[in-house]
C-alpha cells in the first residue's frame, strides 16, 4: 500500500506532495523534512530501498533523476522494485510534462533523452568512489624506501660558493 509519494529537488523544495493517508498539514510537512534528511544524504550508489521515517514509518523507496528525487513511502509489504518500476513511469512523466505544458510526445525523443540521463547517473556514480579508489592505488604503489639519515656530502654534488646578499 503506497502511504505517499513526494518529489522534492536537489535543494529541498517540494515539487509534489500526495498523501494516500489522511495526515494534517502540521503532520505532512515533518514528514517530508524528514524524508528528504533521509534520502538525501545518502551516496548514489547505494540502494533505494531504506527503512522509513519515525513519523510515516514501513519503508522508503526512491530515485535521484536529474535535480528530482522520486520518493514512495510504501508499507512494509510494497514490492521495493514494482515501486522502482513506477518511479520510471514518472520519470517519463516529467519528461513529457514540465511546467503544466506537453514538453514533447515522440516516444523515441522521450526513451533517448531518459537514456542519457541513465548514462549521466552512472557516470556520476563513478565519481562518487573515485577518491577512495585513488586512495587504495596510491596505498598498492610499490615505491622503494626513502632513504634516511643521508649527508648532502655523500651526494657528491658540487656547490659553488655563492656570495652573501647582507
Amino acid at each position: 500500500m503506497i502511504k505517499a509519494i513526494l518529489i522534492f529537488n536537489n535543494h529541498g523544495k517540494p515539487r509534489l506532495s500526495k498523501f494516500y493517508q489522511p495526515y494534517s498539514v502540521d503532520t505532512q510537512q515533518p514528514i517530508i523534512r524528514e524524508t528528504l534528511h533521509l534520502v538525501s544524504k545518502r551516496y548514489e550508489n547505494v540502494c533505494n530501498f531504506l527503512e522509513g521515517s519515525l513519523l510515516i514509518g514501513n519503508k522508503l523507496i526512491y530515485r535521484h533523476y536529474a535535480s528530482l528525487y522520486f520518493v514512495f513511502c510504501v508499507h512494509s509489504s510494497e514490492s521495493e522494485l514494482g515501486i522502482l518500476e513506477l518511479i520510471q513511469i514518472h520519470n517519463i512523466l516529467a519528461e513529457m510534462v514540465m511546467d503544466r505544458m506537453v514538453l514533447e510526445t515522440n516516444m523515441n525523443e522521450i526513451v533517448s533523452h531518459i537514456d542519457a540521463q541513465n548514462k549521466l547517473e552512472k557516470s556520476e556514480a563513478g565519481l562518487v568512489g573515485a577518491p577512495a579508489r585513488a586512495v587504495s592505488a596510491i596505498k598498492n604503489i610499490n615505491l622503494p624506501e626513502i632513504p634516511r639519515n643521508n649527508n648532502i656530502d655523500d651526494i657528491g654534488i658540487k656547490v659553488p660558493n655563492l656570495p652573501s646578499f647582507r
